[in-house]
């Protein structure tokens, strides 16, 4: 299979990349600015419709998984035009350059298109963002459901890896060095989410790819925890002092965009439809700690 992955450098895109040229696949991988370690490296500005137009007519995927996004949520909310640029617009180029080519699009969505007022949510359940990046992300999906049949939406929650991956770190790698180092971490006691492995998501999508499967998936970490929670799971697996990890209230937290209280996500329908099962978390970090490089 013929593979354009977008944002191929970031901590989802590359753990694609990885695991397809594994699999023998034809694998393109798309960047902005830092260069993939996998696949065939495509540089281009996915905002810029004639650049998306001109790489899908030269590569012609069969099938394209767009994970490139603006994912900063204080970010989006300060850089409104930016996200939108980058959310909404190049969504629409990438979703309008698939119809074209008949090439399989599978769209990484997010948590927080939810109001997080009750957690838990189904793929039927309805959208109410409580900040700008989840309503960019929104109409991301709505734009590829006007614009193409042959997709999946796919929202996610809280990805997290082993490694650093386009100049950013993630939740686990960062609360991993913090307590290596004995700092001090103040933790959120009162947000949940579904805390998502990228080898666990990456193995979801190229089977939804593989299969065309098309629709909404929750495609996520099959535990609901809070943040202090995962935090502290975290330290337990490593074997690293959870006495560094003090509980606090979102309210303490200095943050500029509205997060929800529980946007953790119902993953059902991804365990009844899928040989790649969303793991639970022990499970989950088990892998993690199996691939990550020994502290």
């Amino acid at each position: 299979m013929r593979i354009l992955v977008t944002g191929a450098s970031g901590l989802l895109g590359s753990k694609l990349c990885k695991l397809a040229v594994r699999k023998n696949y034809e694998i393109y991988s798309a960047y902005s600015q830092h260069k993939p370690l996998y696949g065939a490296p495509v540089q281009f500005d996915i905002s810029d419709k004639d650049a998306v137009e001109k790489i899908f007519k030269k590569v012609k995927p069969e099938a394209v998984v767009h994970t490139a996004a603006l994912t900063n949520v204080d970010k989006c909310e300060l850089e409104k035009e930016r996200a939108w640029k980058i959310n909404v617009e190049a969504t629409a180029n990438i979703a309008e350059s698939c119809e074209k080519l008949h090439a399989f699009l599978v769209y990484i969505s997010t948590d927080y298109v939810f109001d997080g007022e009750k957690g838990m949510y189904k793929e039927n359940c309805k959208p109410n963002p409580v900040n700008y990046y989840g309503l960019t992300k929104l109409k991301g999906e709505e734009s590829i459901k006007n614009l193409t049949d042959e997709c999946c939406i796919a929202r996610t929650s809280v990805i997290y890896g082993t490694i650093p991956a386009a100049g950013k770190t993630n939740f686990a790698l960062w609360l991993l060095d913090k307590l290596e180092r004995k700092e001090k971490v103040k933790i959120v006691t009162d947000q949940w989410n579904s805390p998502t492995l990228n080898t666990n998501l990456a193995n979801m999508i190229l089977e939804v790819s593989e299969r065309k499967l098309t629709g909404i998936f929750h495609l996520a970490g099959a535990t609901r925890l809070s943040r202090f929670e995962f935090a502290k799971l975290l330290a337990k697996t490593f074997s690293l002092n959870t006495n560094f990890i003090t509980p606090a209230s979102s309210r303490e937290i200095s943050w500029i965009a509205k997060r929800p209280h529980d946007s953790s996500l119902n993953i059902n329908k991804a365990y009844q439809t899928l040989k790649n099962k969303p793991l639970k978390i022990q499970e989950a970090l088990e892998k993690m700690k199996k691939e990550i490089e020994p502290f």
